[in-house]
């Protein structure tokens, strides 16, 4: 049993092990109470310790793969159930995260727990702990703890957005910062744009505080411009909801054109623009963004370090004009009594300790290699992309084979899930084009459903 494991790469050698021996089970289709080789063939034919290849079987036990047998080692504990049909795939329109029932989510909405680093995190909180006892028992200030709020200062103003303490506003992540600005500037019935395909939780969003939502397509370079301008003519919307860089799902930025077009609607239009901006650290190189171009401060700007840090360390900020951060703050405190202050104290060490750059330098660099391996996985496929993505986490694209039902067959098989066709659609259309998370892609389960989704693919005479 050969593993092909790489001590050079980032991945823990106990999590390559585990897709290892994964993969070795989905492609020998093997019953179940198939017994695994021993323990100690495994770690001899693959130059490993015995203590790393026990763990990772331990690991497969947690996730149903395995069982464990007195006195017998490691067996498969059942086997994969062919997709029938009529099978019913999980289809919530959430935000799709990590592992799915034990399958690779291949368009995941976050980096992989395995990529996350928690030195430097556990490093900070004990810092916290021992040297700010308020920010464990205390409430944070309506706005945020200053001390954080001026670190977020410094880091726009490296975007070139011009921004001062009473312009921003913390937040518990950039969810909770969208669910303010909605609750606070529209009402049932309010009339907005979106983009589509576009972020899911968004929609769902929109839709409890019952705002109707008008959808303009997403092109490689933004949203539709002139489809945009014959709705604000037709409709007069309240605001447009935009990602400006690696949007979710395609992947692709905002070009200067574009982003200046859509300043001169909103002024045209008295249009106000809600720039979500989560994937901005994950960004290298220059770019354009709403914000920094504002000079009428419509633009309000959302931003988090959720998505690189920590989904469960929720910290995200607004950048608004000062009259509209105060509402926001008015309405925080009647909601939640503040963000997290211990939260907003962690955050605060790590950017001034310069821990934080360093960790989103390093996953950026990791990301640009799977991006890179990925795009040429596709390309062997025959897949058809959407752009090329020079950042972030998603690459847009679809399969040569145009049939959906097939396609979840075949990643059932490979031990692959797919976001529901519709999640990205805010009318709930259904897409052949699947959002691709960079950072799951290189997983032995993603590599093999490519290679098989061209294999699979019906043949033409």
């Amino acid at each position: 049993m050969e593993l092909r494991i790489d001590r050079q790469a980032m991945v823990p050698v106990v999590q390559q092990i585990v897709d290892g021996l994964t993969e070795w089970i989905q492609q020998g289709d093997f019953p179940p109470a198939t017994r695994l080789p021993s323990v100690r063939h495994i770690a001899r034919c693959n130059l490993l310790s015995q203590s790393a290849v026990f763990e990772a079987c331990e690991r497969l036990v947690a996730q149903g793969i395995l069982a464990a047998r007195q006195g017998s080692g490691f067996v498969v504990a059942s086997a994969a159930r062919p997709l029938r049909d009529c099978d019913a795939l999980p289809c919530t329109g959430r935000e799709p995260s990590g592992e799915a029932g034990g399958a690779l989510s291949l368009g995941g909405g976050s980096l992989p727990e395995s990529w996350r680093e928690p030195d430097d995190l556990s490093y900070a909180i004990r810092q916290v702990a021992r040297t700010d006892m308020t920010s464990l028992f205390g409430y944070s200030t309506p706005l945020g703890l200053p001390v954080l709020r001026a670190q977020i200062v410094k880091r726009l103003k490296q975007l070139d957005i011009n921004c001062t303490g009473e312009h921003l506003l913390t937040t518990a992540g950039a969810s909770h910062a969208l669910d303010l600005i909605v609750r606070t500037l529209f009402r049932a019935g309010d009339c907005v744009v979106v983009e589509t395909p576009g972020y899911a939780p968004l929609f769902e969003l929109l839709r409890l505080h019952g705002v109707r939502m008008l959808e303009v397509r997403r092109t490689p370079s933004g949203p539709d411009t002139d489809a945009l301008e014959g709705l604000l003519r037709q409709f007069r919307p309240a605001a447009l909801f935009i990602n400006s860089h690696h949007h979710n799902p395609t992947g692709s930025c905002l070009t200067p054109a574009v982003a200046q077009r859509i300043l001169q609607l909103s002024r045209q239009h008295d249009l106000r623009l809600i720039e979500d901006d989560v994937y901005a650290d994950l960004h290298h190189g220059g770019g354009v963004r709403l914000a920094a171009l504002d000079d009428a401060e419509r633009v309000i700007y959302v931003g988090s370090f959720s998505k690189t840090l920590s989904s469960s360390l929720r910290v995200g900020f607004v950048h608004a004009d000062a009259g509209i951060v105060a509402r926001l703050a008015q309405v925080k405190m009647i909601s939640s009594l503040g963000a997290s202050r211990f939260c907003e104290a962690v955050l605060a060490n790590l950017l001034a300790s310069g821990a934080y750059r360093k960790l989103v330098q390093r996953q950026r660099q990791r990301l640009n290699a799977d991006r890179a391996a990925a795009l040429q996985a596709l390309e062997d496929a025959d897949w058809e992309v959407f752009g090329k993505p020079t950042g972030g986490l998603f690459i847009w694209a679809r399969s040569p084979s145009g049939d959906d039902l097939r396609l979840r067959r075949q990643a059932q098989r490979c031990g692959v899930s797919l976001p529901c066709s519709t999640t990205f659609s805010p009318s709930g259309e259904a897409s052949d084009w699947q959002r691709i998370n960079v950072a799951y892609a290189c997983d032995p389960r993603a590599r093999q459903f490519f290679r098989s989704s061209t294999s699979d693919r019906p043949q033409v005479f």
